[in-house]
């Protein structure tokens, strides 16, 4: 049945300070980042829910153990007898609290803003059940983020070895100017009317929270009318661009765009850029930007300017020295990077000829009924027919699980 927040928990408030702490203490006390030390009390005896609701990390949810504190920038969230935590903590935790927050300077979120949010309620046999199943997800993406990652280092390592450090060139390749070798750098802008102009549908506008270091997120993309494309043709995206966050906290961080997001725009944080193919392989100029030491050196052009605000310039990075060994080589790279982009795409959904694994799981906790997800979740999880309806059933989050 649908309830509300404020049927199954009340709330309660902390007035412990970072100097009320003590290191030497019995009991725990939790913040926003997690453990942050002891004191010789605690507010709560039993297993609660922790929401950050001021300043960083505004809305995000912990499930803290019995007997022990938060800081007073959090707020609890005690369970009723009609939910386990262990639910609640995942209703929560994909309710997006931070979606109800307010203030500009410090921003903060309160419990009557977001008491009304509905979800399912099931029995307490059957939370546990669900429990159990979207535990074991859980531990299954983070062992496939385990196995990701290492991927990664291995194209990582594999670059090293083929071209040495980019900065310090020890191989002693080429070096050129970025705008000898590429066709095209450049930004967009904001439509008119900023982010209340975005449309359901449309041409993709890719935002800096898209681009993510050699990963396309899907979540929060947002589109513009064929119209407000037009204004931006002068920045429409090719297959095969690489991405170049140019702006703010997210600064130097690059991708190639995925042929799935076409036709595109980008917006004022993202550069464009398009290689000259018979000169520069957009995988590895991708590649370049994701390495340690090249890596160092765009954050310190983006320091550069001395602004509170990390930027890179157009002109920075059109003046931007490169290394350019033959396009054989870079070629032999990239051919490299999509074998291992195979076994990627095996770690996160198993081998696609059996048709087991033709599902998405959605971020830790709802599942998109693609192919044969019932038949994962009945087979491989153990999960009853009447739990995986329940389960597909959970208001959760929307969005894609992007690696």
């Amino acid at each position: 049945m649908k309830v509300k927040i404020q049927d199954v928990c009340e709330r309660g408030a902390s007035n412990l300070k970072q100097s009320d702490i003590d290191k030497n203490g019995e009991y725990p006390v939790y913040g926003a980042a997690g453990y942050i030390g002891k004191i010789d009390f605690y507010h709560q005896e039993k297993t609660y829910i922790a929401v950050v609701k001021d300043g960083a990390g505004i809305g995000r949810i912990a499930l803290c153990p019995a007997k022990s504190s938060v800081i007073g920038t959090m707020q609890y969230l005690l369970p009723k007898d009609n939910v386990l935590p262990e639910y609640l903590f995942y209703v929560l935790k994909y309710a997006h609290l931070e979606k109800y927050y307010t203030g500009a300077t410090i921003p903060h979120i309160y419990f009557k803003d977001y008491r009304n949010e509905e979800f399912n309620l099931v029995s307490l046999s059957e939370q546990a059940e669900i429990v159990d199943v979207l535990r074991k997800i859980e531990g299954i993406i983070e062992s496939r983020k385990q196995e990701l990652q290492k991927l990664d280092d291995l194209i990582k390592a594999r670059f090293v070895e083929m071209f040495g450090d980019p900065v310090s060139n020890p191989m002693g390749w080429k070096q050129v100017l970025l705008c000898d070798v590429t066709s095209k750098i450049g930004s967009g802008a904001t439509p008119r009317g900023g982010k209340e102009s975005y449309q359901a549908e449309g041409i993709t506008l890719i935002r800096s929270m898209n681009v993510h270091d050699g990963r396309f997120k899907h979540k929060d993309l947002v589109y513009i009318t064929e119209a407000q494309a037009a204004q931006l043709d002068n920045v429409t995206v090719e297959e095969n661009d690489v991405f170049i966050n140019i702006t703010g906290a997210s600064v130097a961080r690059s991708c190639i765009v995925p042929k799935e997001v076409l036709p595109a725009r980008v917006n004022q944080h993202v550069a464009i850029i398009r290689c000259i193919y018979h000169q520069m392989h957009p995988v590895f100029i991708n590649n370049m930007f994701l390495s340690d030491r090249f890596k160092e050196r765009l954050f310190e052009i983006g320091k550069s300017g001395g602004a509170t605000r990390q930027a890179i310039t157009k002109q920075q990075l059109e003046t931007l020295t490169v290394i350019l060994p033959p396009i054989t080589l870079q070629n032999q790279f990239a051919d490299f990077v999509a074998q291992v982009d195979k076994s990627r795409f095996v770690e996160m959904f198993g081998d696609i000829s059996t048709g087991e694994y033709k599902y998405v799981i959605k971020k830790l906790g709802d599942v998109a009924k693609v192919g044969s997800s019932h038949r994962v979740f009945t087979t491989d999880f153990g999960c009853s027919n009447r739990i995986y309806e329940k389960i597909s059933k959970l208001k959760v989050i929307g969005e894609r699980l992007n690696w």
